[in-house]
């Protein structure tokens, strides 16, 4: 039984393509009467970050969000749990602690006008797509606050992507539980002393696209790429929420409350 009560009696078994984690589905396979995951309670999902957040993707996507208990056969797992090939994997399921992440919705406005509507767990990135810089005006709350920012690109980060790409531009860590987010320039040359900001998650984010012949910018959801960008619009989607499942002691709260302490 999961620490809030839930009994998790079907579960899905999902694997990277990955040598390790194809292993470690084979390890499993038995353990358990693995179901599909449109008929499971929860996912048991091996591989890495970049694998998790494909597969909370493709439930946002396909409209049908289940808690995700993830062990890590990647590089960092920042979002997945120790694996154990020894491990009794149901039941370690069942004791886990569940963390909930809020993505944020993303309305992509291309140069000939197509919307697209995405979801960035971890950021949103607008990035630069030639030598050129890019421009960029910058909107919160329906107020301008920068009118040309002249940059690399520029980001939104979630709590929960907070340690990842915004932390490598030198943006700020935020707790899990804070209900902010980090808007964090990517090499800013002018404004040249502003270092971003941090924000209450429910003011709209408006980042407009200036001068876009000459310095095209192309916007990135986590592992989704639109180019040739116009606008984007972000908000907080407290209606996609997700749920990661977390053994005792090994929560993604504590792993981001930790990060701050890394020295090396």
């Amino acid at each position: 039984m999961a620490s809030n009560g839930t009994t998790y009696e079907r579960l899905a078994l999902l694997a990277s393509d990955t040598e390790r984690a194809q292993e470690a589905r084979d390890a499993l396979r038995d353990q358990v009467n693995w179901v599909p995951l449109a008929e499971a309670d929860a996912a048991v999902v091996l591989g890495g970050d970049g694998y998790m957040l494909q597969v909370l993707h493709a439930m946002l996507d396909a409209g049908r969000v289940i808690p995700a208990y993830g062990m890590n056969l990647g590089t960092v797992g920042f979002l997945m749990n120790r694996y154990d090939k020894r491990a009794a994997i149901a039941a370690k399921v069942n004791k886990a602690r569940r963390w909930t992440i809020t993505p944020l919705r993303v309305e992509a406005v291309t140069q000939d006008g197509e919307t697209h509507v995405m979801s960035a767990i971890n950021e949103l990135s607008l990035l630069r797509e030639t030598r050129q810089t890019a421009k960029i005006e910058v909107t919160v709350g329906d107020r301008v606050r920068i009118r040309e920012l002249v940059c690399d690109g520029v980001l939104v980060a979630t709590p929960a992507g907070s340690t990842a790409y915004n932390l490598s531009a030198q943006g700020p860590i935020l707790p899990l539980d804070s209900k902010m987010l980090a808007l964090t320039p990517i090499s800013p040359f002018r404004p040249r002393r502003w270092r971003g900001a941090i924000l209450p998650d429910r003011m709209k984010i408006i980042l407009r696209v200036l001068d876009p012949a000459k310095r095209p910018v192309a916007a990135v959801a986590d592992q989704k790429e639109l180019r040739d960008i116009a606008e984007v619009r972000l908000q907080i989607a407290h209606d996609n929420d997700l749920t990661l499942l977390f053994d005792p002691g090994q929560s993604l709260e504590e792993r981001i409350v930790a990060e701050q302490f890394v020295t090396a």
